[in-house]
């Protein structure tokens, strides 16, 4: 299966654009000309419009598209529920928000045939799934490829981050590929079936139940910069058209936090053709420009913001996705690892790649697939070894080459999960990192 994938994602194509208007068909004239909904679309097909947001929002915040496919999605039998394993959704309410820095070595590896759906394994989140604030955390594990079942999120937009082994995924839209170092977004309620591009993979997922990940405003930056909006790629139309012939196909719908499902007699990854605004993409985060200071002083890790949703409060996110992407350090008279800091935000991060500048590397410390949870005023900043080093390093320029990490950063407090807050994988010294900063404080 992983080398039919692997062919298969080699030989994607892609539309270009943030937030663009596409259209894509698969057939020629399947798309109609001129109106979305004629009175027979064109080729026999069914035309469907799917909505992101409400219809009265702002043109520049509306996200809709058509769909134009062989059979509507209102064609299925009733849904029942099933067992949610190691998935959950909020209001968390397992635990207390703990004000404790946390942090946990990569999950273990899975059981033999665990697929990208059995693989989800949640950590924790904050807000309300329901009424469509916060967002949760996810890691997922997984050996085997979906075959006979997709997936959709009706709480929240998936924005999958990739750490080992590359995923084909299978989207109404497209197909998509998304490599370790790539981000790959599945919009809320968009059916879609994962295929490993290796023999295992493993990674993190943010379930964001709020406003649509959009890109910052630049600000004084001006007009370019950061991510850039042509990097981000959307599929070209692709469908199924396995009319019973193949079995039935599970259909596995997370709805306010729980997973439900039904049996369909046909592929629901049928869209023959589409245009609009929703759409799912994946974006290269190695392409993301890096800013920094040629001064002095570590700025902000605002700078480093991928993809942002905004909240009702001008500046605040719900949740921002943050990248630290390879990069030159050249401040003057600068401690240039992350300064120390408590921050109102909550802080959970990842590696995808090498090493991260203010955290002990390798086992036992901050190795790809790791993640740290700093929430909500938090005391936390380079561990002691980074803080010795950097205090001493002569200031020339410092080439950050082979660490790749993120983070997702929230308004409220992130509520683990009981099973995130007993894993055998939870480090338990982890406040020993800054034990030893020793008293330096001088008078006179």
């Amino acid at each position: 299966m992983s080398g039919d994938a692997r062919k298969i994602a080699a030989g994607l194509r892609y539309l270009t654009g943030f937030g663009n208007e596409h259209s894509s068909e698969a057939v020629p004239g399947a798309l109609p000309v001129g109106r979305n909904s004629p009175q027979r679309a064109p080729l026999g097909l069914y035309a469907e419009q799917l909505s992101g947001t409400a219809f009265t929002e702002p043109r520049a915040h509306n996200r809709r598209s058509w769909l134009y496919r062989i059979r509507p999605s209102a064609a299925h039998p009733a849904f029942v529920r099933m067992d949610n394993g190691a998935l959950s959704g909020a209001p968390f309410t397992e635990t207390v928000p703990d004000p404790n820095r946390l942090r946990w070595d990569p999950l273990p590896e899975p059981e033999p045939g665990t697929d990208f759906l059995a693989g989800l394994w949640t950590l924790g989140g904050n807000g309300d799934a329901a009424t469509r604030n916060g967002m949760a955390v996810h890691l997922y594990h997984a050996n085997s490829s979906m075959t006979d079942r997709v997936f959709s999120d009706a709480d929240g937009e998936l924005l999958i981050v990739p750490e080992r082994g590359g995923l084909l995924l299978r989207t109404e839209f497209g197909l998509l590929a998304a490599e370790p170092g790539h981000v790959a977004l599945i919009p809320r309620g968009v059916r879609f079936r994962v295929e490993l591009l290796d023999e295992s993979a493993r990674g993190y997922v943010c379930e964001n139940y709020g406003a649509h990940f959009r890109l910052p405003d630049l600000g004084p930056i001006g007009a370019n910069g950061l991510a850039n909006p042509r990097d981000f790629q959307a599929p070209v139309a692709a469908y199924e058209d396995t009319d019973g012939t193949e079995g039935p196909v599970e259909v596995v719908n997370k709805y306010c936090g729980n997973l439900w499902r039904a049996r369909y007699d046909h592929s629901p990854l049928d869209v023959v053709a589409w245009h609009g605004n929703l759409v799912p993409y994946v974006y290269d985060l190695h392409r993301f420009n890096v800013i920094g200071s040629i001064s002095y002083d570590h700025p902000d890790p605002s700078i480093f913001t991928v993809l942002t949703s905004p909240s009702d409060t001008p500046g605040l996110a719900g949740v921002d996705f943050v990248a630290f992407a390879p990069r030159w350090l050249v401040g003057e008279d600068t401690f240039r690892p992350p300064y120390f800091h408590r921050n109102v935000m909550s802080e959970y991060m990842g590696l995808i790649e090498g090493a991260y500048d203010a955290k002990k590397a390798g086992a036992g410390g901050f190795a790809p697939g790791c993640g740290s949870l700093h929430n909500m005023m938090s005391a936390h900043g380079p561990d002691r070894d980074t803080f010795d080093k950097a205090s001493a390093a002569e200031l020339k320029p410092q080439r950050m080459a082979d660490g790749l990490a993120f983070m997702f950063e929230t308004r409220w407090p992130v509520v683990a999960t009981a099973q995130a807050a007993r894993a055998d994988h939870l480090q338990s010294g982890y406040d020993d990192v800054w034990q030893g900063l020793e008293r330096h404080f001088t008078q006179g």
